[in-house]
């Protein structure tokens, strides 16, 4: 049997897989694993896929739902959130709850344990702020894991599960710590103090923050369930001080990185080389964000890819920089 996967990609792409299992507990996804025949591909809210074919693998769909109190401290608070569960929809959660530390992150499409993979981050927050642990189910023998902080290579855009431990595991679960202090919040980011400013809020809570984040999202970033997209295709290019100085433009904007590193908004480079608002048939880079590559309709995936490859090129001739996809490509 073929099942479409149109519906579980916020792309939009019509893909299809042999076998799509639906994960609703952690003994069912132990009971599968020893039965798989290859190794599945896990798919969460489908926001950071581009299908370019069908797929042959055993696609796991992950519906594991849940949110659970461990600890509560006097300035903090220890929660388990399972995989399935939407991550905007807990960040609301969080907030509604007094627990705070991710409101920057409101509005991230997808699910909570894609969370961890990409390590996930918004105007000057990233999930690697906040965790405590993750929890995963490796395929290889069906048994549970549990990665502190440090075991999970957190990076930009980046960590152990998308490198060593890609298709090897499947996350069930993250415990973040949260504070409970409404003061820590971080609102110095350009473009939230710009709005806060807008709105003559001068002492902002983490709920203000959430909604102007939300705001500032809405403004920029296409629905995909109007436009099929996965948010920020590229990752932003970040570079030596060395390879920086090599390449820098007069009016190129750049943010110094604790490192030493300097890291470049590819927005502004594919904005500057002339691709905001391009179209080319079904599929085309957005009018309000360059960053976000959308399907109008009928694209395929390899349509997309194809666009992707030539911003790509167009940026490396221009400004001998390597834009990388922060979506993953499928295969």
């Amino acid at each position: 049997m073929r099942f479409s996967l149109k519906n579980l990609n916020t792309f939009g792409i019509e893909a299809h897989c042999q076998n799509l299992i639906e994960i609703k507990s952690i003994a069912q996804l132990k009971e599968i694993v020893p039965t798989l025949k290859n190794t599945p591909l896990v798919l969460g809210g489908g926001s950071n896929i581009l299908f370019t074919q069908d797929v042959e693998q055993d696609i796991l769909h992950n519906t594991l739902k849940g949110i659970q109190l461990l600890e509560e401290k006097d300035e903090s608070a220890f929660i388990k959130v399972f995989s399935g569960e939407n991550w905007h929809q807990f960040v609301e959660w969080s907030l509604s709850k007094g627990f705070y530390g991710i409101e920057n992150l409101s509005l991230i499409p997808g699910s909570c344990g894609a969370a961890p993979i990409q390590n996930i981050g918004a105007y000057g927050v990233e999930l690697k702020d906040v965790v405590d642990s993750v929890e995963v189910v490796d395929f290889e023998e069906g048994k549970t894991q549990t990665f502190t902080k440090t075991e999970c290579k957190f990076g930009y855009r980046d960590s152990i599960f998308k490198n060593e431990l890609k298709s090897k595991v499947f996350i069930t679960s993250i415990n973040l710590k949260l504070s409970k202090n409404p003061t820590l919040i971080r609102s110095e980011y350009g473009s939230i103090k710009e709005e806060l400013l807008k709105q003559g809020i001068t002492n902002p809570t983490p709920i203000d923050i959430s909604k102007t984040v939300i705001k500032i999202r809405q403004s920029k970033l296409p629905d995909p369930k109007n436009l099929g997209n996965a948010g920020s295709f590229f990752k932003n290019p970040v570079l030596s001080l060395e390879e920086f100085n090599l390449i820098r433009h007069h009016d190129m904007p750049y943010y110094p990185q604790a490192d030493g590193n300097v890291k470049v908004p590819a927005a502004w480079l594919i904005e500057k080389s002339g691709w905001k608002g391009y179209r080319r048939g079904d599929v085309g880079c957005h009018y309000n964000q360059a960053l976000v590559l959308v399907n109008y309709g009928k694209a395929s995936g390899s349509d997309i890819l194809n666009l992707a490859r030539d911003i790509q090129t167009d940026i490396m001739e221009k400004y001998g920089i390597t834009l990388q996809p922060e979506v993953n490509i499928w295969p």
